[in-house]
């Protein structure tokens, strides 16, 4: 999990590119946003949701 307030402004500026974007509603009944990032030949996904208690936002990363 990222603990960034901005975690796709940290990977754009790391030089990853935002090739595709989705939302869904997960299993739980919120919306989480996904992000298909690619740099050079290496591809990941950042899934971002609100927290389901309290403030803020979860950000997990999986590389492809």
């Amino acid at each position: 999990m990222s603990t960034t307030q901005t975690p796709l402004s940290a990977l754009a500026a790391q030089g990853w590119e935002v090739i595709q974007y989705s939302a869904a509603i997960d299993s739980s009944g919120m919306f989480q946003h996904c992000f298909l990032l690619k740099k050079g030949g290496r591809h990941k996904v950042l899934m971002v949701r609100d927290k389901m208690m309290g403030e803020g936002f979860i950000a997990e990363e999986r590389d492809l």
